[in-house]
């Protein structure tokens, strides 16, 4: 259903995509917080580089991982080729996908109402999703299958808006959309796209026909994308791939304890209320005649959207362990719903509501330049520090001046409050995140003709890190903690944690320190004491170093 158009919220959605990917790309830029599970597809692209099979993937150890499809995959393999072989590379797409759902978002508002301003907040509501912006930042699926359904709930929309007389372009974008869902997580997509098709069939409002669902160009080249990559695997591997990617999809993912179902359902549907925060609270007020009015406007959407929020709280209570990034799929749609209220209850009008809110995260902006600033005057952070402070300065100015210029503030202000909160952390995680383990490794033994693989024994996300950083030129392999003494005469270099290693083990080899971590828990008083005299003399009891070992010839090791 169509509504006549009303002013926009934000004049130019490129310039808030542009925003996104300047404040949340620093963060991508180099391991200031690192995820575990990116190893995962950054080893294997690496491995892709070094061997020339784009299909299967391998963890560190050369072992095969069968347990997602292949899109993620892509997505770093393609960072590298294009930008090179480190942390932005790896994250580089992610970033975009990150950007290009906040624009899906204020196109499936166009699409569903036809109305700027609806359109335009529910982008400043998606892009100011914290979920979504983390999800930007690392090198997982996550934030690749919100892009991806969310192109297909733009077919969705588009096919609920005109029923019958839809055009086939929504039907290309419903099931491609899916079909490249699949190929980046697999049964998610399934189940989300199955109740979507479903609804479509059977919703009262406006009923479409098989006839008109089942589109065969579509859907046959859909299928045809997403199952393509599960048919090379079976072609090349058989039945082992398919029993590890069904135990990753189901057996070690659901639960059936109802204490563990009751109280991931709690968490999901609090998180579910709390990632919308500021713009959650701003439509409390008269939202159950809202929500009346919104229902009658258009109810085939209202219904929709509460599907998939409970279809969503559904497959995150289930899970056998809950990670709030499963609540990305829908963020979306949800984004849009709440943005249509929003502007149908008045919340925008609500001059206390969105003061109240600007002064909470204006504050907290505040507060992290005086933190960024500190550091900046204690000398443990250099000329990076201070374009943070600045920045900074200019935002809270901006946003002060704004607070007293406007009786009702525009959403943007909190949007952008949002965005520049991460900016500035990230001024503040790239010192913890020091030293970086890859770099140091990659200083040492970027000049050396290494032609043998290298056994890695230790932290694997350190040993990642080192991987990528010494690109694919060089083989390193993740050998067992347990066993590696027994596998290490068939390696002519290692790289071994500090605490793993004893004098005997170092016999037959030359040994050199190669990279320093620091230990989390050390991370405060190593950052108070940076760059002072006492920093050096804090490091040995502080850190965890690892070795670099070079086989010795007989003649050494005998001399010796």
């Amino acid at each position: 259903m169509r509504t006549a158009p009303s002013s926009a919220v934000i004049s130019n959605p490129w310039v808030l995509l542009l925003l996104f990917c300047g404040l949340v790309g620093p963060f991508a830029l180099d391991f200031h917080l690192h995820y575990p599970d990116e190893i995962y597809y950054r080893d294997a692209a690496v491995k892709m580089l070094q061997n020339g099979d784009y299909l299967t993937t391998y963890l560190g150890s050369g072992d095969l991982r069968f347990k997602k499809p292949i899109l993620t995959y892509w997505a770093v393999l393609a960072g590298f080729k294009l930008f090179g072989v480190h942390a932005l590379g790896s994250r580089i797409f992610f970033l975009l996908a990150g950007a290009a759902t906040v624009g899906l978002t204020y196109l499936l508002g166009k699409v569903l109402f036809g109305d700027r301003k609806i359109a335009g907040l529910a982008a400043l509501i998606s892009a100011s999703n914290p979920i979504l912006i983390f999800a930007a930042t690392r090198s997982i699926p996550d934030v690749l299958l919100v892009l991806t359904l969310t192109g297909s709930a733009l077919g969705v929309v588009g096919l609920l808006r005109d029923g019958m007389h839809a055009e086939k372009k929504y039907l290309w974008l419903l099931y491609l959309g899916l079909a490249l869902a699949f190929e980046v997580k697999g049964l998610p997509a399934v189940a989300l796209g199955g109740i979507g098709i479903l609804y479509l069939r059977f919703n009262p409002w406006q009923r479409i026909s098989w006839k008109k669902l089942l589109y065969l160009p579509a859907l046959l080249v859909a299928i045809g994308i997403a199952l393509f990559w599960f048919v090379a695997m079976w072609q090349l591997h058989g039945p082992v791939f398919l029993a590890s990617f069904l135990e990753d999809q189901v057996g070690t993912r659901v639960t059936s304890r109802v204490l563990l179902v009751l109280q991931n359902g709690t968490v999901v549907s609090l998180l579910l209320v709390g990632m919308f925060l500021p713009w959650a609270a701003l439509a409390l007020l008269k939202l159950k005649s809202t929500l009346a009015t919104t229902w009658k406007e258009n109810p085939q959407f209202f219904a929709f959207v509460l599907l998939w929020g409970l279809a969503i709280v559904g497959m995150g209570a289930l899970t056998s362990k809950f990670y709030e990034r499963y609540l990305l799929p829908v963020m979306p749609v949800l984004a849009l719903w709440l943005a249509w209220i929003l502007v149908r209850g008045g919340g925008l009008d609500r001059a206390k509501g969105l003061k109240i809110a600007a002064v909470l995260l204006l504050s907290l902006v505040a507060l992290l330049v005086g933190l960024n600033a500190w550091f900046l005057g204690t000398g443990a952070s250099g000329g990076w520090s201070f374009a943070y402070v600045v920045l900074g300065i200019l935002f809270l100015g901006y946003g002060v001046g704004t607070f007293f210029r406007h009786a009702v503030l525009p959403p943007k202000l909190l949007a952008i409050s949002v965005l520049m909160l991460f900016f500035l952390v990230t001024g503040i995680t790239r010192l913890i995140s020091l030293p970086h383990q890859g770099e140091q490794a990659n200083v040492k033994l970027k000049d050396r003709a290494l032609d043998a693989p290298i056994g890695f024994v230790g932290n694997l996300h350190v040993g990642s890190k080192i991987r990528m950083s010494l690109g694919p030129g060089y083989q390193v392999v993740d050998l067992p903690k347990e066993k590696w003494k027994e596998l290490a005469p068939s390696y002519s270099y290692l790289i071994v944690e500090d605490k793993l290693l004893s004098d005997d083990d170092t016999v037959r080899y030359k040994q050199e320190v190669l990279s320093q971590e620091w230990k989390s828990k050390a991370i405060p008083s190593l950052l108070l004491a940076y760059p002072h005299p006492s920093f050096e003399a804090s490091l040995p009891e502080n850190v965890t170093t690892y070795f670099f070992l070079e086989k010795k010839s007989t003649a050494q090791a005998v001399g010796d």
